[in-house]
């Protein structure tokens, strides 16, 4: 029995809540798995798991194991990453992710220049909306935006984005310029399902927060989708304002009730932060966070 791959295949199943989960993470066939948690459990005399047709449950040497199983692949991760040189110079592959549109425009922009800089390291960039886990996805590094969890998790702030109400001139010149929250009642609204509720916009009024209802006229789950809507003319459209600096600096949006605007988010690079990172880490990290900084500093109109 390989103990390594036994070990490894465990910790998957338990992570991903089933064998065949950790079978498709793996990219081995569920018999393999089964049979080599199974030849574990032979071989320790104990029962690890308790397998239901719905779910896995840890028995109680399966829980203490399972740290055990972690700390030794950490242990032998960090042996191969030293013996292949990722602490002694920028090599090796890194996996990032982030937003998809703070993503193209930003993140690319600068992990294409760390290529050019470090022709040892390949990146590997997901851009989605999914909340990745670092370590059960097996990722370096993401770009978050917004109010992070407490977690063990070491976060490098990079700048701030803030909310914005934005329509067309044309529109505008048609329905009138909400000025004040309470406005928007009677105007037609586009929601980005992403950013929050599609029947309240929050402001800050007063140093609270304030939930407005908008009549919803159309839905959509991108911002790029919002934004070409608020542009065609279809209503008063909210997200986050480096989205819009394009559109604005042409003049087919305008930005609107911008005293109102609340608390901005934060942006983040994220990492696990556990040990002695890596070289190729390290450095993408000292390369990508000023630039990051003068992008979002000047993401503005």
């Amino acid at each position: 029995m390989d103990r390594l791959e036994a070990m490894s295949l465990f910790v998957a199943a338990v992570e991903d809540g089933s064998l065949s989960a950790a079978a498709r993470r793996s990219g081995v066939p569920l018999a393999t798995v089964s049979r080599k948690v199974s030849e574990l459990e032979r071989h320790l005399r104990t029962r690890l798991l308790n397998r239901t047709t719905r779910r896995l449950t840890l028995t109680d040497a399966g829980h203490a194991y399972l740290a055990a199983c972690r700390r030794i692949l950490d242990e032998v991760g960090d042996a191969e990453r030293t013996a292949g040189g990722e602490y002694s110079a920028p090599t090796g592959e890194l996996i990032i992710t982030a937003p998809i549109v703070f993503g193209r425009l930003h993140v690319l922009p600068v992990v294409t220049e760390f290529l050019a800089a470090y022709p040892l390291v390949d990146i590997r960039l997901t851009l989605g909306g999914r909340i990745s886990q670092l370590a059960e996805d097996h990722i370096d590094l993401a770009v978050r935006i917004g109010r992070l969890p407490d977690s063990r998790m070491v976060a490098i702030r990079v700048g701030s984005i803030g909310h914005v109400v934005c329509a067309s001139p044309a529109y505008l010149a048609a329905h009138g310029i909400p000025r004040v929250p309470g406005d928007l009642e009677t105007h037609s609204c586009i929601a980005f399902e992403s950013l929050g509720s599609p029947a309240t916009w929050t402001f800050a009024v007063d140093r609270a927060d304030l939930a407005v209802p908008v009549r919803s006229r159309l839905r959509v789950n991108t911002a790029e989708a919002a934004i070409d809507a608020a542009i065609n003319g279809v209503g008063l459209a909210r997200v986050l304002s480096y989205q819009i600096v394009a559109a604005v600096r042409s003049g087919t949006l305008r930005p609107v009730l911008r005293e109102f605007e609340a608390e901005p988010w934060p942006v983040n690079l994220v990492h696990e932060g556990q040990g002695r990172l890596p070289v190729k880490l390290r450095a993408f990290l000292d390369f990508a966070a000023p630039r990051l900084r003068e992008r979002l500093a000047r993401a503005t109109w």
